[in-house]
């Protein structure tokens, strides 16, 4: 039955002023179509205050008011089908503002636009990749993502690897030199800084205009399927880092769209942050938040990926942030929480993990702000993780001190521990950490050339073993000295220098052990997955504990952070039995000393809380690893070894009869039965009365 113009826009449209509608894209934007037997495209768009809308472009020679656009719900909504218009034709809306000012506005839903400094937008058919990860979403979708492992690798498109000193890769090209290096290096995801559609280099793509739009820079809308879908064939999760906080001012973007403020929030106190040059969603606004939960779910489901990291959330849920007295407005209450972006994210993380349970929605939150990873219905926010600030900031202040005054900054390894399953976290070690002027990682480590590297090896030792899922940030898993530069590949030469070449080679062999090792990621939330072994060792600048998984297998870390080798350091163990170490960051391997140590046999010594010890050789500036053997059983004494009968043993008993020995058995019983009846007739009557 076909739809009435009017049933066509009712739905979407109501839902969209309703805050309900999760696929807005389908509506609004740019589609391509058939109308009355001519091909062509039907372009809607929302402009609530704009006395007149039109579409331009080159099938028009830009000329304002050649194809009109009309209101289709009388109030905000315009639409216009242009016959003859195809894929890849250029477009924008010529707005006349309720001042009669002619704004050119690029389409806040289009799925392809130009390329950097052009910024129109382009028509694109987004359906119809043939997907071949269908493996892939189905093994997702079967997973709990807080007990799996996820060791994730940061990286800028645009920098990674480039053809040549000027040209990047595009998003094809780019999974095929990726996919086979992440596998190499034993990742289990990607996350890539925003690639939704930007202006300027330099800010990363933290700054975005095209919500539904992979940035152009890199290729077609069908090219980032390709790479999506290269991954997941490679056994790569694909996580974006998606930016609902803010957005810039560039005239042909989302700010004043239609001449006044539409997207953004209108109050000057709480709209926009000064210090970025940007400004602030209208959260509270339901067609801001049907836009945004339908670039989402858009990201998701259209181009398949795993998950958001979405950016600056401590921007959005205090009206405070980044301003000065009096440069801010409080609540209702008189408090400095933004309850509409509050219940945006409620909404946002409900609709999204309700739909899909094993994606992941990871909080960039770094603030104390409680239960950011818990349940919308349990009074939290509803991500189902957070990125771990405070224990970045903590151990990259600690590797970076002189490690002669390290034991006075001990509470800084163990401070974690604290709080360390009141989220569900991610140990990011981001691009954030190795620019402005931070320096590189490996620049972070005091000592000369051989010690930077040893108390790197060290740290990412303890890392990995740390509850929490892991981020690294690209070049840093072969210790890339420079920092991070959005205009220059990495610097892959260093590969030829020993030392760099060695850290990859660590990296590669430490994320696979992570990834066989359940004890390391299966239990990051509670307690039952970490026990303290030594914690207060603050003069030796050692710390010790145990990683257990879910069947109760164990591994032992013991850190050791000083340059002084620490020889037959004893520390009390769970289980008696031989220890083998299997891991040592100062291997030869991996440019070390080569002091590792043999299998070691417990001693029934009490240590540390435990019955049993063992004595071992720590390397300096090191991180080790052992196997814990699995306890023995305790033996059955004589009495508990007597088998008590169970009625399935007796049923399987007697099934084994054969007919012949169940008629003797019976007629046995018979016979039993017979004389018992006549030894009983043959007594007194008096003594008969008595036995019964």
């Amino acid at each position: 039955m076909l739809q009435t113009k009017d049933q066509e826009y009712e739905v979407p449209v109501y839902l969209f002023r309703q805050g309900t509608n999760y696929s807005a894209q389908k509506y609004f934007g740019a589609h391509l179509m058939e109308r009355n037997g001519k091909d062509g495209v039907m372009f809607r768009v929302w402009a609530p205050h704009a006395q007149a809308v039109s579409v331009v472009g080159d099938f028009n020679d830009w000329i304002p008011g050649s194809h009109p656009m009309t209101k289709v719900d009388g109030a905000s909504v315009w639409e216009v089908f242009i016959p003859g218009v195809k894929q890849y034709d250029v477009y924008k809306y010529c707005i006349t503002t309720a001042a009669d000012q002619l704004l050119f506005k690029a389409d806040p839903f289009a799925f392809h636009t130009e390329t950097r400094p052009s910024n129109a937008s382009k028509v694109f058919d987004v359906e119809g990749y043939p997907w071949q990860d269908d493996a892939w979403v189905r093994t997702q979708k079967k997973k709990d993502p807080i007990h799996s492992a996820m060791n994730i690798y940061e990286m800028h498109m645009g920098a990674w690897k480039k053809k040549d000193e000027d040209t990047p890769y595009n998003y094809a090209e780019l999974a095929d030199e990726l996919a086979p290096y992440l596998q190499k290096m034993g990742y289990t995801h990607v996350e890539l800084m925003p690639i939704t559609e930007y202006p300027f280099d330099g800010s990363w793509g933290y700054q975005v205009t095209g919500y539904f739009a992979p940035t152009s820079r890199y290729g077609t809308p069908y090219d980032f399927m390709s790479f999506v879908n290269k991954m997941h064939k490679a056994g790569i999760g694909v996580i974006l880092d998606w930016v609902p906080a803010h957005f810039p001012k560039d005239g042909y973007g989302l700010y004043l769209f239609d001449g006044e403020p539409c997207y953004e929030d209108p109050n000057p106190k709480r709209g926009e942050h000064k210090g970025w040059g940007t400004v602030v969603f209208d959260y509270g606004k339901p067609e801001v938040q049907s836009f945004l939960i339908s670039s989402a779910m858009f990201w998701l489901e259209q181009y398949h990926v795993d998950g958001l990291r979405v950016d600056a959330v401590a921007s959005m849920l205090y009206l405070d942030y980044d301003r000065k007295d009096g440069e801010w407005e409080a609540n209702c209450f008189g408090e400095n929480k933004n309850l509409e972006a509050i219940s945006f994210l409620h909404k946002l993380n409900s609709t999204v993990l309700g739909k899909h349970s094993h994606k992941y929605m990871i909080a960039e939150e770094s603030t104390a702000w409680p239960m950011v990873t818990k349940p919308v219905d349990q009074g939290g926010l509803g991500f189902n993780f957070k990125w771990n600030m405070g224990w970045m900031n903590d151990m990259l202040s600690y590797m970076s001190t002189d490690p002669l005054f390290r034991k006075g900054n001990h509470n800084k390894v163990t401070f974690s521990m604290f709080y360390a399953f009141s989220e569900n976290f991610v140990l990011p070690i981001s691009h954030d950490e190795v620019v402005h002027g931070k320096c590189s990682l490996i620049n972070k480590m005091p000592g000369d050339y051989d010690a930077k590297f040893a108390d790197l090896r060290a740290f990412y030792g303890y890392m990995m073993a740390h509850p929490g899922k892991k981020l690294l940030f690209m070049g840093q898993e072969f210790a890339q000295f420079v920092e991070f530069n959005e205009e220059k590949q990495l610097d892959w030469m260093l590969l030829q220098y020993d030392k760099h070449r060695q850290m990859q080679d660590y990296v590669a062999d430490l994320n696979h052990l992570y990834k066989e090792t359940p004890a390391m990621w299966q239990i990051d939330d509670s307690w039952d997955g970490f026990q303290w072994i030594v914690a207060d060792d603050a003069d030796q600048s050692v710390v010790a504990f145990l990683r257990r998984d879910q069947a109760g297998k164990q591994v032992m870390v013991i850190c050791n952070f000083n340059p002084v080798e620490r020889k037959g350091y004893t520390l009390g163990v769970p289980a008696s039995g031989t220890y083998k170490e299997i891991f040592n960051s100062d291997a030869v391997r991996y440019g070390g000393t080569g002091k590792e140590n043999a299998a070691k046999r417990s001693k029934k010594n009490s240590m540390h809380g435990f019955d049993y010890s063992i004595s071992i050789d720590l390397p300096a500036a090191s991180t080790v690893y052992f196997s814990v053997p699995t306890p023995r059983k305790k033996k059955l004494s004589t009495e508990q070894k007597v088998e008590k009968p169970t009625a399935k043993k007796a049923a399987a008993k007697k099934s084994t009869k054969t007919p012949k020995t169940v008629e003797k058995n019976k007629a046995t019983k018979t016979a039993e039965k017979t004389a018992k009846v006549k030894k009983s007739a043959a007594k007194p009557k008096a003594v008969r009365k008595t036995a019964k």
